[in-house]
């Protein structure tokens, strides 16, 4: 929950200056970050420079998370691979089977918990931010592995952030599907919103659901065990929630190992979450504007079937 903080200049002056006057319970490099994140307007308009000068009578806005005592993020061990870090921000392997930041009921054994782990000033640096999910940018859903970028400053994940939305990154995956294909590449674009029926699924709907674009090549596919199985290469242009899966599941293609989604059928020996890999990410710098790309490693369990499938 934020809360709303509006006042008026009563004198000419920094920016910063002026909102840590009123606003004294907070550090101005903390202040300073809530600029830089685009979080202030003055008369209404966003402001990202905290020495910008505010005349008397300027009317500034910002908001500052309020985190009940229900939602303090408790320290833990960070044990992730580091495929990527500097001062703004790192790229992480994510195994399967960790959440990537605390929700109602789940407040531990998150990514995040790792985070404030490792750089306890997170916790401080994004309390205004988003205090519950400091430098988290994008999302990987709990058994999905691979490349996940985080923010390590308010002003790297504001930009971070911004990227993503304008879609100037680059997001590839590798999934095992149950079934075959028809034709060797595809392109998948509807809209995605929630499942009328059951709410803990996203489906195709006709309205009401958000545009999901994603587009997929099979690298290969065998049969084992008269299973059917596909190696896919999967690109999204969107970042919807559980969007390959839906997308891949809608054409019969469900990922092996989803029961949300591919229930029974989907099944296999040996796997016990779903078959999906985020294997490559591109974004560019926060601060130099670089085009970056990182290449996760498969994890065993997801190597090991490829490794079926591959060989003739």
């Amino acid at each position: 929950m934020k809360k709303k903080h509006e006042f008026t200049a009563g004198q000419t002056g920094r920016l910063d200056k002026i909102i840590a006057e009123n606003l004294p319970d907070y550090s101005r490099t903390f202040l300073q970050n809530i600029i830089k994140s685009g979080a202030v307007t003055v008369n209404g308009s966003i402001v990202t420079q905290p020495r910008l000068t505010v005349k008397s009578g300027d009317v500034i806005t910002l908001e500052i998370a309020v985190v009940s005592g229900e939602t303090v993020i408790s320290a833990e061990p960070f044990e992730f691979d580091i495929l990527f870090e500097d001062t703004d921000f790192l790229v992480i392997n994510k195994p399967a089977g960790v959440v990537v930041h605390p929700a109602p009921g789940n407040f531990e054994h998150t990514v995040v918990n790792a985070l404030i782990g490792r750089y306890p000033a997170m916790a401080q640096d994004f309390a205004a931010d988003d205090a519950v999910r400091p430098g988290i940018i994008h999302r990987l859903d709990k058994d999905t592995s691979g490349c996940l970028a985080i923010a390590k400053t308010v002003e790297a994940k504001y930009k971070l952030g911004k990227a993503f939305a304008d879609r100037k990154t680059g997001k590839t995956y590798l999934a095992i599907c149950r079934g075959i294909p028809k034709e060797p590449a595809g392109v998948l674009k509807s809209l995605i919103g929630r499942h009328p029926v059951n709410r803990q699924k996203m489906a195709i709907v006709e309205r009401n659901g958000k545009e999901a674009h994603t587009s997929y090549r099979v690298i290969a596919q065998k049969e084992i065990d008269n299973i059917p199985l596909a190696l896919l290469e999967v690109k999204i242009f969107t970042g919807r929630t559980h969007q390959i899966r839906v997308h891949l599941s809608s054409i019969g293609l469900p990922i092996i190992g989803d029961e949300l989604y591919g229930n029974r059928n989907c099944t296999f020996p040996g796997v016990s979450r779903q078959m999906l890999h985020a294997w490559k990410l591109s974004l560019p710098h926060p601060a130099s504007g670089e085009m970056m790309t990182f290449i996760s490693p498969l994890p065993e369990d997801f190597e090991h079937l490829k490794t079926f499938i591959c060989n003739k």
